[in-house]
């Protein structure tokens, strides 16, 4: 009988799960379920009901156990993906207190602010952690709660972030892993261990409300009895330690070697390396953060990626292959049309009150086509911002793995590489997150069953190329889009002393 594994990819948008026969490497069946943000909430106000989730966990692997026809007893482990710096607050009878204020979630940035003057200013923020506090991240949202909801503060016991949630409610056990724990602000990533200085400066008794901390290659716990029963799962089902959907997403395109870069092109943008040693960024423009395999993941985070070409698209009624053929019909370099896609604010540069700004707009650049591809080209602008910031810190990647819808443009990933100038490839499964969660389960089930093998092999022999995507830099568009980054860069000086007097007029 084969031994297969469930991975769960729950995101801001949909909660995706695979069944991985481990025996084959073959993904036997795939289902997912969509959810919303809350709405009508206040300007940069990011919030999601936990239950949404957990209705889409449960609902997700009951379509791919049922599709699949399986022996359920052949299914050994769980791996679970979450989005990332969510912040999911519960009583001392493990009740949600509120809704989670998620990772693209700016309201908090006054207590980003206060935080980092508490500490002492960003160099002493960065020497405390090694990270920088940006709005994202989910120390803030913790001081939020405290200063503007006080009576639920009060009823705080336990802090989770939303994959450590799932996990909790599949195992009954409260755990946090490294690498999402590397997302809070409140974790030394340098020495793996929670920050007595980032603690003290929001309340002291947050010690007694962080989970245990597991190995990524660890267990969160094994099948609560009551969902074994449901699924028609063994109890002996183990849960792996799980990661932040980067974390996971780093081992589902195979990201655990020197040289080899992830870029995920979703409703955020990441971009991030493997690496053996923490990469502290004195600027706190990359973010360090510790992987899901016992490594580190310097990461970039964009905040609009296909905000922005969706936008264009349902404005001007499109479907996504005519989006893409719009933007093929221009040239690179779009006519000098440039877009800073700042329209959720912007978290790498760190601008939480930006807006986006249409650079180079006259009669020639008014078309469809002209705005579909600068909403790729200006995406792409603003994530090799942050990857040139990984090369000056000594990270130089020699090949991109692309995931995420935006990969899936044939035009959008020439552009990847020819802005990166770096060839691109993405990986077979489109479920990168879901396959990293999945494979991360088989090393924690081989290691609960006393036996250690490396999360390289693992990759090699789960994780597969799609060379029919793979996009090799044009030397004449590289210089076109080497010009192009040195004018988008300025503008983002530029104007970014206008955002926040600017914000007062839209808010």
């Amino acid at each position: 009988m084969h031994s297969c594994f469930i991975g769960i990819d729950s995101g801001t948008q949909s909660t995706k799960a695979i069944l991985l026969d481990a025996e084959t490497g073959e993904v036997l069946t795939t289902a997912s379920r969509q959810y919303e943000l809350i709405e009508e909430l206040p300007a940069g106000h990011k919030e999601q009901h936990p239950a949404e989730w957990i209705s889409a966990v449960r609902e997700t692997i009951h379509e791919i156990l049922d599709q699949s026809g399986i022996d359920r007893g052949s299914v050994r482990g769980i791996g679970v993906s979450g989005q990332q710096h969510g912040f999911v607050p519960l009583d001392e009878n493990d009740q949600v207190i509120r809704p989670a204020k998620l990772w693209c979630d700016t309201s908090t940035s006054p207590e980003c602010e206060e935080i980092i003057l508490k500490l002492g200013g960003l160099d002493r923020t960065i020497e405390a952690v090694g990270n920088g506090i940006p709005a994202g991240f989910t120390a803030s949202k913790i001081a939020w709660l405290k200063k503007h909801e006080p009576e639920n503060y009060s009823r705080l016991r336990w802090i989770l972030l939303p994959h450590d949630y799932i996990n909790f409610w599949l195992t009954g056990r409260k755990t946090m892993e490294c690498g999402d724990a590397s997302g809070t602000a409140l974790f030394d990533v340098r020495n793996r261990r929670w920050s007595e200085i980032v603690i003290d400066a929001i309340d002291p008794r947050l010690r007694e409300m962080l989970p245990a901390l597991i190995g990524s290659d660890g267990i969160a716990g094994t099948l609560r009895q009551e969902l074994a029963a449901e699924f028609g799962l063994s109890p002996d089902v183990i849960v792996s330690s799980g990661g932040g959907d980067n974390m996971m997403g780093a081992i589902g395109t195979g990201n655990v070697r020197h040289g080899i870069v992830t870029v995920s092109l979703g409703t955020s943008g990441t971009i991030y390396a493997c690496s053996d040693h923490p990469v502290i960024d004195p600027q706190g423009e990359i973010a360090a953060f510790c992987d899901s395999t016992g490594r580190w993941l310097p990461l970039v985070c964009t905040m609009n990626v296909t905000v922005a070409t969706e936008m264009v698209r349902q404005r001007f009624n499109l479907s996504h292959d005519e989006l893409s053929n719009a933007a093929a019909s221009i040239p690179a370099g779009n006519d000098g049309m440039l877009l800073l896609p700042f329209f959720e604010g912007e978290r790498t540069p760190n601008i939480p009150d930006g807006t986006g700004v249409y650079f180079g707009l006259r009669e020639k650049t008014f078309s469809i086509g002209h705005f579909a591809r600068a909403a790729m080209e200006g995406t792409t602008l603003g994530l090799n911002y942050g990857l040139n910031r990984m090369r000056q810190l000594g990270l130089e990647p020699r090949e991109i793995r692309a995931t995420g819808g935006g990969s899936k443009s044939p035009v959008w990933r020439q552009i990847l590489a020819d802005v990166f100038n770096c060839e691109v490839v993405c990986v077979r499964s489109e479920e990168g997150a879901a396959s990293g969660a999945a494979v991360q389960a088989i090393r924690a089930w081989h290691k609960h069953s006393g036996r250690i093998v490396g999360i390289d092999e693992l990759c090699d022999r789960y994780i597969a190329l799609d060379e029919s995507t793979r996009n090799k830099p044009s030397p004449s568009a590289v210089k076109t889009y080497d010009r192009m980054q040195q004018v988008h860069n300025q503008l983002v000086i530029d104007l970014n002393r206008s955002f926040t007097n600017h914000r007062s007029l839209i808010a």
